[in-house]
């Protein structure tokens, strides 16, 4: 999430009641997870295994647990409390705002686009020309939407990341401050789901075409002219390439690829990156020949051990 206007570090701690080391004055410009961030952005880090990451990463602000030597060119704000004072952050930069009607004024919707009764339209939403949104779709705030997209019944769009920390009182949740950007040509079938960036996009690719309950977990980049069939769940922060097919109930683990032009063929479950150009099936999913070799050779087994 980008700040705008920018902030100060005296500022931002300020907001936290946090010390910090550093140039009062120092820029903040975004908000963001460690994955995702650029140079100006605040990133937090809570736990000894990741501060290396955090502090050699691009980001220039770093919300930590713990006293340690500033590097050159960051600067530090200090917290017992990392992610709760992410949190803090994100919601004082992004407040909530309810919605008083259907389709929000701030929404921005271009020429030949159709809303069918009851579509929902959320704030500082856009969308393009010569789109059809189908009756009951609702599509939460700062969504973009290029133009000739068609998204059928009960599809949600933009709802909060699936993204918990787990504590002995409980779940705490890291609030979403991303979006969904969804290109041009696109088609969803009814009932998908596609949940916003936690602090970055999820996007959906120009010319790719969903069936009917497909979702798209958080921060999750699928490429151009894709192709999936019912059922098919992907996990938060999964990139597909262009030109993939995934078959109905496919399952895709968080955080792996899938490489241009593979094929995943129905009921297989990816719990790791995959080649593109290749056809695939089972769970694990591997290579369809490999696999269909196995089962064959899974099947002679009985007979291999009734000759024992």
């Amino acid at each position: 999430m980008q700040l705008n206007p920018t902030s100060t570090l005296s500022k931002i701690a300020g907001i936290i009641q946090a010390e910090f080391e550093g140039d009062p004055d120092f820029l903040v410009s975004g908000l963001n997870e460690i994955h995702v961030v650029q140079p100006g952005d605040l990133t937090f880090v809570d736990h000894p295994k990741y501060y290396k990451k955090a502090l050699s990463s691009a980001a220039t602000t770093i919300l930590i647990n713990k006293k340690v030597e500033k590097p050159i060119g960051k600067v530090l704000i200090f917290s017992d409390d990392p992610f709760g004072d992410y949190t803090n952050l994100v919601k004082h930069f992004i407040q909530f705002q309810p919605a008083d009607r259907m389709i929000s004024t701030s929404a921005i919707i271009g020429p030949g686009t159709i809303l069918q009764p009851g579509a929902f339209i959320g704030n500082h939403v856009l969308i393009g020309n010569n789109c059809l949104i189908h009756a009951n779709v609702s599509i939460y705030d700062r969504t973009e939407i290029g133009d000739n997209v068609i998204i059928h019944s009960g599809t949600v769009i933009g709802a909060d990341a699936f993204y918990f920390q787990r504590r002995p009182a409980g779940y705490r949740k890291l609030e979403s401050c991303g979006k969904v950007i969804i290109e041009e040509n696109v088609e969803m079938g009814a009932c998908c789901t596609i949940d916003r960036g936690v602090s970055g996009v999820t996007k959906i690719g120009a010319g790719t075409k969903f069936d009917n309950h497909v979702h798209v977990g958080h921060d999750t980049v699928v490429g151009k002219n894709c192709l999936f069939a019912s059922a098919v769940l992907l996990a938060g922060m999964v990139t597909i390439e262009d030109d993939v097919i995934l078959w109905g109930q496919v399952v895709v683990q968080k955080g792996v690829t899938i490489g241009k032009s593979a094929v995943i063929l129905a009921t297989s479950g990816v719990d790791k990156s995959l080649e593109g150009g290749k056809i695939y099936f089972g769970i694990p999913a591997i290579e369809a020949r490999k696999k269909w070799r196995e089962l064959a050779a899974l099947k002679q087994l009985p007979d291999l051990l009734a000759k024992l």
